[in-house]
């Protein structure tokens, strides 16, 4: 029996070789041109809205009012009839004989001075109704008695009380725009979660230290709400005093136009007083939404 000798193939070789890197792809950023489109599609959306919603009803206003014995003016003649106020808000003839800019002034100087003593007194006494039962039982049934009281029904006394206008209608400011932030304050100190008082007590935190970094911090969203409803009081009720107090003012402004029966000028006021009474309204939010980081109310 004769051997076959089999040819055997050489085994391949295998060569390893370093392992190829691994590219990471880094998503391109949008383009500055795309940015802007989306940008202006969100601006759109929320301004566009209001801007139609506006024009018809100055266009209906328009309609109703272009009548003959319309009592009030459309916006074509409460354009021309104040044109003048709105092109120079700045003139200065003595007196009481000033631009809108100098009424609007008055009038915000008299509401930040009643606005910022309401907020630190408000949170002051909101912070002890809250933390308090005793003070909770003695202080907030008198609390929910005065505010209902409206706001021109302390002018009155105020004048008795400190003899000239001035101080009268800060006074009216403050009284009227506290309440809501002693309520909301209260309200946020005594929705504080137990744990955040368990953890104070572990850490030993004295009552200050307790105050800044706990009770603060967990109830600014109610502060702040309180503060937002407060400054619209205070605007309103600014407007308010003026009417009867006299002087430089947004509020004698309109009293005094309705005296020389200048509607259109009262128009004009009413339209600046609700403009300035929307961005006070916002500048409050937007502070609230950057201290409480986005958990308050916009």
């Amino acid at each position: 029996m004769s051997m076959v000798a089999m040819k055997t193939e050489p085994a391949p070789t295998v060569v390893q070789t370093a392992a190829a890197p691994v590219v990471t792809m880094t998503p391109k950023r949008a383009p500055r041109a795309d940015r802007y489109v989306k940008m202006a599609k969100e601006t759109a959306v929320r301004v566009v809205p209001p801007l139609i919603v506006i024009a018809l009803l100055m266009l209906f206003w328009e309609l109703v009012c272009r009548r003959t014995g319309s009592a009030l003016p459309p916006p074509s003649k409460v354009f021309k009839d104040t044109r003048e106020l709105i092109l120079d808000p700045f003139f200065d003839h003595g007196g009481i004989d000033k631009g809108l800019f100098w009424h609007l002034s008055a009038s915000l100087q008299r509401v930040a001075l009643g606005y910022s003593l309401a907020a630190v007194v408000g949170v002051a006494l909101g912070t002890l109704v809250g933390q308090s039962v005793w003070a909770m039982r003695g202080l907030d049934p008198l609390f929910q008695v005065l505010r209902t009281i409206p706001p021109l029904a302390w002018l009155p006394l105020s004048l008795a009380a400190f003899r000239d206008g001035q101080p009268s209608a800060i006074f009216v400011i403050f009284i009227t725009s506290v309440w809501p932030i002693i309520i909301n304050t209260a309200v946020g100190i005594r929705n504080i979660p137990q744990d955040y008082r368990n953890v104070a007590a572990v850490v030993q935190l004295n009552p200050l230290e307790f105050f800044t970094k706990i009770m603060i911090p967990a109830a600014a969203p109610y502060i702040f709400t309180g503060l937002r409803i407060g400054i619209g009081l205070s605007w309103l009720a600014i407007v308010a005093a003026e009417m009867l107090i006299g002087g430089v003012g947004i509020g004698f402004f309109i009293w005094d136009a309705w005296n020389s029966s200048h509607i259109s000028e009262i128009i004009l006021a009413l339209f600046y007083v609700g403009i300035i009474g929307f961005v006070l309204d916002r500048v409050i939010a937007g502070v609230g939404k950057i201290v409480t980081r986005g958990t308050s109310v916009s």
